[in-house]
């Protein structure tokens, strides 16, 4: 039996409401008390000072890009879910832009049981990351593709990837035939399975890779106009409001997209919508750096948009946070800005580095985060996200907001390090994750 209490742990919870200092007593993986003060304990119980911790709910991700199949040079899914554990997160789901594609039940099985080989051999291994020693790792949910090959002509057979166990369906891509995604929505009605779409028309996008504004001018960088991610929602919108299938929109980066998305809300749209953690930190005036790990698809927004993004979340229109941690080799990123791909890693930065510069400027209260970072991405996906209270799961993230520590390849779960903070100091890591 392994028991452990939590002192004076400062407990963050969105599903109660509830931002105090409390003793948490945890018992084989459950939540036995929570209370101001524990002192009926067993003479085995490990005690831990927690004075200036924050325990919250596991974070979630809706939607990150593993290496594996394919690209087991950028990550496999074991070192995956080290660096999910890593930066807190007790679920997170793979997008199916793997090679070959999550587009049939054979792989979805295959790297269900790559998930399972993992929990198996953990070891000693495993507890090199802040994983609790008695923790299953992260739950590892699976994006079935929603087109063969995501190459967004021909439907996959959705219903027998529903039956293999896929969290939902996207292809992770634009889908830019709106006559597919007609049919998609019509043929995932009653399947009751999220489905994602990430709006973005590739024609007007061309070949941009900066958002259109002052900055691109300055910089010289071929610019990508707002319209090319409004025009694609708008459309989406009139297909949802048409047919009535719920949709979650991925990757919202402009402030007329949250416009648009609040006024769909109001209306009583069956939508939900994420922005990516990058997107709501930092602005065109970064890319000043050329760093290429600031190529992001869809590019990072003008500071008007980030100021909406930062609302938008903030007030519910946003509902999620989502990480789209996508790391690439050191040699595919040692290009040309614009040459490069696009995306960067995020599990293990996301956490700190909101909280350093959201949650400790008080523009956002730690809830607000917590709960866009936990329960509300649960929620996009059809699950929920238990309160910290007795006889729960202890399915929890331990974090100490004044811990610095550098980014760096040996200080790093993952196995790429494509991001613009390698090399400096954070403020703020995960001590410990239960899952």
């Amino acid at each position: 039996m392994m028991i452990e209490l939590l002192q004076k742990v400062r407990v963050i919870d969105p599903v109660s409401e509830i931002d105090e200092l409390f003793d948490v007593l945890i018992t084989d993986g459950y939540i036995k008390v929570v209370a101001s003060h524990v002192s009926d304990i067993s003479s085995d119980t490990k005690i831990r000072d927690c004075q200036g911790l924050v325990l919250g709910p596991g974070l979630v991700d809706l939607y990150s890009h593993s290496g594996e199949p394919g690209f087991e040079e950028r990550e496999t899914i074991s070192s995956f879910l080290q660096a999910a554990a890593a930066g807190g997160f007790t679920r997170v789901s793979i997008l199916p832009d793997t090679s070959p594609a999550i587009d049939n039940p054979a792989l979805v099985a295959q790297l269900q049981q790559k998930r399972a080989e993992e929990q198996r051999g953990r070891g000693a291994e495993g507890n090199l990351s802040p994983l609790h020693p008695g923790s299953p790792a992260p739950l590892l949910h699976i994006w079935g593709a929603i087109t063969l090959d995501v190459a967004g002509k021909q439907m996959t057979e959705l219903a027998d990837l529903a039956a293999a166990g896929v969290v939902g369906f996207t292809d992770g891509k634009p889908l830019e035939n709106l006559a597919l995604v007609r049919g998609v929505l019509e043929y995932l009605q009653p399947l009751g399975k999220p489905v994602a779409f990430w709006p973005s028309d590739r024609q007007l996008t061309a070949n941009g890779v900066m958002r259109e504004g002052s900055d691109a001018l300055r910089f010289g960088l071929p610019p990508i106009p707002a319209s090319a991610e409004t025009t694609a929602i708008a459309a989406m919108l009139e297909l949802v409001a048409a047919i009535g299938t719920p949709i979650h929109i991925m990757r919202v980066s402009t402030a007329r997209s949250v416009e648009l998305i609040a006024s769909a809300k109001a209306a009583g749209l069956p939508i939900t919508a994420s922005t990516t953690w990058m997107h709501l930190l930092l602005d065109t005036k970064a890319v000043k750096s050329y760093h290429t790990s600031l190529h992001l698809d869809p590019p990072l927004g003008n500071p008007r948009d980030v100021v909406a993004l930062r609302a938008g979340v903030r007030a519910g229109v946003i509902d999620a946070i989502a990480i789209d941690h996508t790391p690439y080799s050191y040699e595919e990123k040692v290009q040309a800005f614009a040459e490069a791909p696009a995306g960067a890693i995020g599990l293990e930065l996301a956490l700190p580095l909101l909280w350093q510069y959201l949650v400790e400027t008080k523009e956002f209260t730690a809830l607000e985060l917590w709960r866009a970072l936990s329960t509300s991405p649960a929620e996009c996906l059809g699950q929920k996200v238990s309160a910290i209270l007795p006889h729960q799961p202890a399915e929890l993230t331990l974090f100490n907001p004044q811990q610095t520590w550098k980014v760096e390849r040996k200080s790093l779960y993952t196995l790429s390090q494509n991001t613009p903070w390698l090399g400096q100091q954070l403020k703020g890591r995960v001590v410990q994750t239960w899952c």
